[in-house]
């Protein structure tokens, strides 16, 4: 019999795994890794062969998922063993590549047990952890195709990787102290200051004294510092360029987070999980101190455990938390070799704890948050990335270049979709740099040759440009259509849905600034079906960065010019008279002030209107201030609801009879975290009420407005009283980080827009 799978079955032991069924059934033959995955060839009586396919089906190791499996009966060929036999290329170079897995509780128990050969080994592994994609070279995922090639196995690791009842049973990334990779300790200009153990030793003394470690892990450089030393934490943020965004930060234990965040049932399992993301955790009352600046203004901390050996004996001899934030400046990509970090954060870390391993695919780490009792991967990287989501739709191979903020791109072909790491905003050269490599590498990676490209149907988007460079017919999506889409794909929906996709903004088919839509998905079209009141943006970018600015837009639209004279309200108040009267002739005008239907740029308003957040240095900042207010709320003020009404075949939510009220109770001395709260409650009613005029059951909640855990545990609660089936995302991100699975799913079904 031969068995060819697909899947999740390649650094996962799934060989070993075969070797061993094999072998209890006495069934001869082979396994092997291709380029689509795993071969197998089994011969012996037929009981046996059942009983095989049996518990093949039933014990898959750990983290295998098989997503095919074709059987063909063969003649008996009269082998004597089973063997693993040599790896092949021959297929497509299809298979999937595993994502990097975090320490198992073997590997940790060695590196800490003083009699064991791996005592303090900062690169232990085995085939239930360690590098998989990070080091990957090419399909089949063989040692000799990965950066542990630099590497060769001393005695002791060769007899483990052949011995098949070890664990270490062709583990590719086996190592130890003898022929492994080697840690060292660098100044900033690259001298040595020591190896091996007393490198880790003496970066932990480094960090006790309030220095900047630049930490060469997993996936990349990391950028560390004692987070109970307010001090260091401000230095970061001043040398990284950093000023409010939350770092996160990395703990020793579980039992350590729970003495500062609380950690529910999801929460501890995506803590503890072999994808150890980092998890937004709010904090709690009389935990222990941490510096203010690592989350200033800001209930909830992102917090991760150590997910390497690395980390794991570098907590263990500080024995307290650590800021762990990207290795980079800005929002710029993650630098991951150490001679071009000794250069790059030259200017901002003392020291550099690095190692020779080399990182072939750098990949920062993930971001989950719980949404209405659900973990939601904000940030799909390490531990995620690149495994797939099936879109059986998905019959030509295409490549999707993702968006402007948070890209990351997706390849997709025979039923599967690749969603590559985050990459970032394409505003810098170095990030359009990872960006023009991802798009070669990732199909290359999964054996891809694309036929269509898709991108943003936003024209000025780096990634939209980049799309037509390629040379391939084009198709363009329209942006919160993808979003849509990717919420679709994530829960495994097909039409019909009403799908909510509310962001900060996106280019809608009129030229317009979209980002308060209600899309309708049907047997092959798409309509919109409703969208929020439009105001203006006075400043248009310059407004995204200023929530005052939005404030403005919204005064207008309730009052006319008039309103720019009530400098009882903050955001009129801090602009001086002169700007203003520029601000008035763009409002009336219309220049430089783009209509838009977001309800990101609404929350901006609110937050400036309600004293919360005027200026941002991040994106979000303005919503995540309403949100955390709402949250202190001790009762909600009662306040006029949305509006929603027909205008040209189209309803529209119009949000002025709410606004003109929350001012005036602001103006009246009603607490602003009061109004915040009314203000989540007023646009989860407004869900509910467009849901019940179109009658779809399945109602998909999408876009970067979905992250906010108040407004999507409202509105998720309210539609099922409603009678309503709600949808939010899970494995891919509701942000622009999964816009490029919705283009791919957009160019599989060749949607059309259906118009009134």
């Amino acid at each position: 019999m031969r068995l060819d799978v697909t899947g999740a079955v390649q650094g996962v032991g799934f060989r070993p795994f075969v070797y061993r069924l094999a072998t209890a059934e006495n069934l001869s033959g082979f396994v092997r890794n291709t380029g689509d995955g795993i071969s197998i060839e089994i011969e012996g009586t037929a009981a046996a062969l059942q009983r095989f396919l049996g518990r093949l089906d039933e014990k898959l190791p750990p983290h295998a998922v098989i997503h095919r499996r074709h059987t063909s009966r063969l003649a008996p060929q009269g082998s004597a063993e089973f063997v693993i036999a040599q790896s092949t290329k021959a297929g497509t170079d299809s298979a999937v590549v595993m994502a990097d897995l975090a320490t198992c509780p073997d590997c940790l128990h060695e590196i800490l047990d003083p009699e064991d050969r791996r005592y303090l080994y900062p690169f232990t592994s085995c085939v239930c952890c360690g590098p998989r994609y990070s080091i990957i070279e090419s399909l089949p995922y063989d040692r000799p195709r990965t950066t542990m090639r630099h590497f060769p196995m001393c005695a002791t690791c060769r007899e483990e990787y052949t011995d098949p009842i070890n664990r270490r049973f062709h583990a590719e990334p086996i190592a130890c102290h003898e022929c492994g990779p080697q840690l060292a300790l660098w100044d900033s200009a690259g001298q040595v200051l020591a190896t091996r153990q007393a490198a880790l030793l003496e970066a932990a003394e480094a960090l006790r004294r309030g220095m900047i470690i630049a930490l060469k892990g997993l996936g990349g450089f990391q950028l560390l510092v004692d987070a109970a030393n307010e001090d260091a934490v401000r230095c970061l943020r001043a040398r990284k360029l950093r000023p409010s965004k939350p770092f996160a930060l990395m703990f020793p234990s579980l039992d350590a987070v729970k003495g500062v965040a609380q950690v529910g049932e999801v929460e501890c399992r995506f803590l503890t999980s072999a994808q150890a993301p980092i998890v937004l955790l709010r904090t709690r009352s009389g935990g222990a101190a941490l510096a203010p600046s690592v989350a200033p203004d800001n209930p909830y901390l992102g917090v991760m455990l150590p997910y390497t050996p690395l980390h794991h004996l570098l907590l263990r001899e500080l024995c307290c938390p650590v800021v762990a934030t990207s290795g980079n400046i800005g929002d710029e990509p993650i630098v991951a070799d150490e001679i071009e970090a000794l250069g790059y954060l030259a200017s901002i870390a003392e020291r550099f704890l690095v190692h020779d391993r080399p990182i072939r695919r750098p990949v920062d780490d993930s971001v989950v948050r719980v949404l209405a009792g659900q973990g939601v991967v904000l940030r799909r990287a390490r531990g995620y990335a690149p495994m797939p989501v099936m879109l059986e739709e998905v019959a030509e191979p295409i490549l999707a270049l993702g968006g402007q903020q948070k890209n990351a791109l997706a390849a997709g072909d025979a039923g599967r979709v690749f969603l590559g790491p985050h990459i970032g905003d394409l505003s810098t050269a170095r990030t359009r740099a990872a960006f023009a490599r991802a798009a070669v590498e990732l199909p290359e990676l999964h054996g891809i040759d694309p036929a269509t490209a898709a991108c943003d149907r936003h024209p000025d988007y780096h990634s939209t440009r980049a799309a037509t460079d390629l040379g391939l017919p084009v198709r363009t999506v329209p942006h919160h259509v993808a979003h849509v889409l990717a919420g679709m794909v994530d829960n495994d929906l097909d039409p019909p849905v009403l799908g909510v996709a509310w962001d900060g903004s996106g280019y809608g088919n009129d030229g317009t600034i979209w980002g308060g839509e209600f899309l309708l998905i049907n047997a092959g079209r798409f309509r919109r079906f409703a969208h929020l009141q439009p105001f203006r943006l006075p400043g248009g970018e310059a407004a995204v960065r200023e929530p005052r600015r939005a404030a403005l837009g919204v005064l207008y639209a309730l009052q006319g010019e008039g309103a720019l004279a009530l400098t009882a309200l903050l955001p009129v108040a801090v602009f001086t008279p002169n700007e203003r009267a520029v601000l008035a002739t763009m409002l009336r005008r219309g220049v430089n002030a783009p209509l838009t239907s977001s309800v990101g740029r609404l929350f901006d308003a609110v937050a400036a209107l309600l004293g919360l957040c005027q200026t941002t240095s991040f994106e979000g900042q303005a919503a995540m201030a309403v949100e955390f207010a709402a949250d202190r709320a001790t009762y909600t003020v009662p306040l006029p609801p949305m509006v929603t009404r027909g205008e040209a075949g189209q309803c529209v939510v119009d949000w002025r009879p709410l606004l003109a009220a929350l001012i005036a109770e602001r103006i009246g001395g009603v607490a602003p975290e009061s109004l915040a709260a009314a203000f989540h409650d007023a646009l989860a009613e407004a869900i509910v009420d467009v849901a019940g005029t179109i009658g779809f059951r399945r109602i998909v909640l999408t876009g970067g407005c979905f992250q906010n855990a108040r407004l999507t545990d409202r509105v998720v609660s309210r539609l099922r009283v409603a009678g309503f089936d709600p949808y939010w995302h899970r494995r891919i991100p509701p942000n622009d980080g999964g816009l490029a699975v919705g283009q791919i799913a957009f160019a599989a079904h060749k949607l059309i827009e259906e118009k009134m």
